[in-house]
């Protein structure tokens, strides 16, 4: 069920790409992308793993193109959605069909483990997006977060 007072008392209604496989879940994303545009607010939705970008690419893109705001996607996620190996292209035509869709990365100096970081990153941008940060400076606080388990 969609609680559409709790998503309109949200700033961002974040989707995460991996619920996205079962048919019902599909239609809940639906319905709690019309909530949130109901009530001005953005949906993100982060396109999780190559798998689930190639199982359900066609849908996916059908989604991300009518109800998403955010994308938030790493270059292989991003590469599968619209089938090349140029990243430049495949983040330009995105950029053409959403509001936010790239953020320059904050270099790290020691990589540990990654296990992870896309879930940090996507808290801290959200979260930096939901307080009124600039782009610049909510993808800076996602590349602390992330840092934070790198």
């Amino acid at each position: 069920d969609i609680d559409a007072g709790l998503i309109g008392a949200s700033a961002i209604v974040y989707l995460e790409g991996y619920l996205f496989d079962p048919a019902p879940a599909r239609a809940a994303f639906e319905a709690a992308a019309a909530a949130a545009h109901a009530a001005g607010r953005k949906v993100a939705i982060t396109l999780s793993d190559t798998f689930v970008v190639a199982r359900w690419r066609a849908e996916l893109l059908a989604f991300i193109e009518a109800s998403a705001d955010i994308v938030l996607a790493n270059e292989g996620e991003l590469a599968a959605l619209f089938e090349t190996e140029d990243f430049d292209a495949a983040a330009a035509h995105l950029g053409r069909i959403v509001d936010i869709a790239a953020v320059a990365a904050c270099p790290v100096d020691k990589v540990v483990d990654t296990t992870g970081a896309g879930d940090q990153y996507a808290a801290g941008f959200l979260l930096g997006l939901a307080r009124g940060l600039s782009l610049e400076d909510a993808g800076k606080l996602g590349s602390l977060a992330a840092a934070e388990v790198i």
